[in-house]
């Protein structure tokens, strides 16, 4: 296959290191993102918040591990046991990164417990109990046993473990208890092994008014004497595994698609990075496991008496609202109600963005399903990176193609464990005959664009959307993100320019006002970066705002110190890693970093420059991406940076979304030059920029009501 000579081979979880860097300058990466976990964690504690709420946080917390570890972790033992002695942008060597990693992630699996047994003494304080395997009732035993026999006794499959018998594959996140035995006609000993199938659900409540669950694994030992009858339990314990879940392309694969259906089977018999035993558990079974399931570099952690902290989500299901954060209707855009429902008329008439979560991510889709029914629309261009298991959006793509219309797909199968569903997408998508591609082999398409082609008299119009965050209807409801829509002819010319670009390698000549990764993302913010510094050093106001998602790419905080140090105020808002250094001297004293985590998921990516007077204002250089600042997003990814024009657009996201993410005092958190994270307390003037949109409607949504009004409401920094 022709592709560009430049394409790189480094994946992921080659986050480029910066060997000429002097020491200090950076905080490990790895480190940096268990700090986020951390904060994540933190809001399990924090009061504030309904406890059915913070449970979800303990939840999140325990599946974000698990995918580091699966994923982080495992890159950093491939490269031990390559014998790569690369450092890290900090100066470490794998094993020091694995070796600090190990400790931090053991402290925080320490405090998870910790949280678990708070918060599981304040759910039965409101009703809600999590029984273990000698909690049940005499009168619940009846029921649970019948239960038992009828529901889960047929699925499970118990294993002996002898010359015969060897041990079991065990899937990754594999849950498993392991029996010691003793059959009571002779006193021999035997050994089991019970798998709990994942399509199991991890708990069961109890009948009656009271909310009582049982986990999966207690019950099996519970009513372990039907499964081994004739035999007395001498011990019993739980245990799980993590395994390698990242999938590396080869340079030689030739169709990606039978490539990635092979690797993710692969990957599900990938090695053992973790394995979880329950506290307690007798040496002779620990033994027995660290054998069969620990390779030479096996992390093996004892986790508590609660493996799997990802499946608490299921009791948040419990139906108690008064336990939960009050229900949000999110807003459909007035401004597209005024044109009946017409997102074509609308758009047409002037430039939109939508808030998400506050504003629906049904706009999209109603655009979409707009253009599958209008007889006018003859192209669509869509590019899917997440689309979730049931998507709107590809519904709407497959009506548009069988509506006769020309549709391309752009399918990211590279999507971190997404990839089987984007598999199964693509092979719907052209069973209905719209034409997929796969893009680049080494690059990930992350850039959320759809373009619609319509005819409209004697010309075509293209009206597109560009989108910070994915085509995901389940996420949209939890994730801040902007969904722009315009028909401005020369960001239609730059999407089209994209779209050929992915699909057929022609590189881009002259864009327009877009900005695209790997080609040209990082050169124009540098660029960007560059000018406030000569402001500074011209005696003029110098300010930079910048929200995203991670900060990691070396080349761009090494611009961030340069500029502090001409006089640039620059103000971050980093929700997850940061690499970069505050409030050192002499180095990055004018940089302040802020991260922030509550109800929603910040993940929207904007960029504000002040162009030679303080932020906001009117003439600030703004921008919406798909990109973070990582080396990834801008060397191995296809991503798009957008300057925002539009008056009324440029208010909402400057003066309405990033002063209220520079403003917010109720879940917000300051790093340090020490790397320390120190929540913000609200003092005399609490704000939440959450609650602020939730009953806030946005500018551009009003329409009519806010022109009439004559006026356009700012939030004031003073609250800082």
């Amino acid at each position: 296959m022709n592709r560009p000579a430049h394409l790189s081979r480094l994946t992921d979880a080659d986050d480029d290191p910066f060997p000429s860097a002097p020491a200090g300058r950076y905080f490990n990466r790895e480190l940096s993102w268990l700090a986020f976990n951390r904060r994540v964690l933190e809001e399990a504690t924090n009061r504030a918040h309904p406890l059915l709420e913070r449970l979800r946080f303990l939840s999140i917390s325990g599946n974000n591990l698990d995918e580091f570890f699966m994923v982080r972790v495992a890159g950093l033992k491939g490269q031990q046991a390559q014998e790569v002695d690369r450092l890290s942008a900090d100066g470490m060597t794998p094993a020091q990164q694995l070796a600090a990693v190990t400790a931090e992630a053991d402290k925080l699996m320490a405090d998870q417990q910790t949280v678990w047994r708070d918060l599981r003494a304040e759910l039965a304080e409101q009703d809600i109990h999590v029984l273990g395997s000698r909690q049940i009732d005499d009168e619940s035993v009846g029921w649970l046993e019948q239960h038992f026999r009828r529901q889960i006794f047929p699925i499970l499959t118990p294993q002996a473990l002898d010359p015969a018998h060897p041990f079991p594959f065990m899937p990754n996140k594999g849950l498993a208890v392991m029996f010691d035995l003793q059959r009571l006609s002779d006193g021999e000993p035997i050994r089991e092994l019970v798998m709990i199938p994942s399509t199991v659900k991890r708990f069961l409540r109890l009948p009656g008014e009271s909310a009582r669950y049982v986990a999966i694994e207690s019950i099996v030992k519970r009513f372990s004497h039907l499964l081994f009858p004739g035999y007395e339990v001498q011990g019993a314990a739980e245990f799980r595994v993590l395994r390698d879940s990242d999938i590396e392309i080869e340079e030689e694969a030739e169709d990606l698609v039978r490539y990635f259906r092979s690797a993710i089977k692969r990957r599900r018999r990938g090695r053992v990075i973790r394995l979880e035993l329950e506290t307690g558990m007798a040496d002779g079974l620990s033994e027995v496991l660290r054998d069969e399931l620990g390779e030479q570099d096996t992390i093996v952690t004892e986790s508590g008496s609660f493996l799997g902290w990802a499946d608490l989500d299921a009791l948040t299901d419990e139906d108690r609202p008064d336990l939960k954060w009050p229900s949000f209707t999110p807003r459909f855009p007035e401004r597209i109600r005024e044109y009946g429902g017409d997102c074509f008329a609308a758009i047409k008439a002037k430039d939109i963005v939508v808030h998400h979560p506050y504003e629906t991510f049904e706009v999209v889709i109603a655009f979409l399903k707009q253009a599958a029914a209008d007889p006018d629309v003859v192209a669509i261009k869509q590019t899917l990176y997440r689309a979730g298991k049931q998507s709107a959006v590809i519904a709407a793509l497959i009506a548009a193609a069988e509506a006769g219309k020309s549709v391309t797909a752009v399918v990211e199968l590279k999507a971190r464990f997404d990839e089987e569903q984007n598999l199964y997408w693509a092979s719907a998508l052209e069973r209905a005959g719209v034409q997929v591609v796969y893009g680049f082999i080494d690059w990930k398409t992350h850039a959320k664009v759809s373009m619609v082609v319509r005819r409209e008299g004697e010309e075509f119009r293209t009206y597109i959307h560009f989108g910070t965050g994915n085509y995901h209807p389940i996420t949209a409801r939890i994730y801040t993100d902007l969904s722009y829509f315009t028909a401005d002819p020369k960001l239609g010319d730059d999407a089209a320019q994209m779209f050929n670009y992915i699909t057929g390698y022609v590189e881009p000549q002259a864009l327009n006002c877009i900005s695209l990764s790997p080609r040209d993302l990082r050169p124009q913010l540098i660029e960007l970066i560059d000018r406030e510094i000569a402001h500074a050093r011209a005696g003029r106001p110098a300010s930079i705002w910048a929200k995203m998602n991670s900060l990691v790419d070396p080349e761009m905080i090494e611009k961030l110190y340069e500029a502090s140090g001409a006089g640039v105020e620059i103000d971050l808002i980093v929700r997850g890693i940061c690499c970069l250094k505050p409030g050192v001297e002499g180095m990055s004293e004018r940089i302040r970093v802020k991260s922030i985590v509550g109800r929603f998921l910040e993940h929207s990516r904007i960029w504000a420059f002040g162009d030679g007077e303080p932020l906001p204002n009117d003439s600030a250089a703004l921008f919406i991406s798909s990109a973070d600042w990582m080396p990834r997003n801008f060397d191995r990814r296809v991503e798009y940076m957008l300057p925002i024009t539009n008056p009324t657009v440029h208010d909402q996201v400057l003066d309405q979304v990033m002063v209220a993410n520079l403003i917010d005092n109720e879940q917000s958190w300051v790093l340090d030059a020490e790397g320390k994270y120190t929540r913000i307390e609200p003092g005399e003037r609490p704000f939440n920029l959450h609650r602020y949109f939730m009953t806030n409607p946005s500018l551009s949504g009003r329409g009519a009501a806010l022109e009439a009004s004559g006026q356009v409401p700012h939030l004031s920094l003073a609250r800082r």
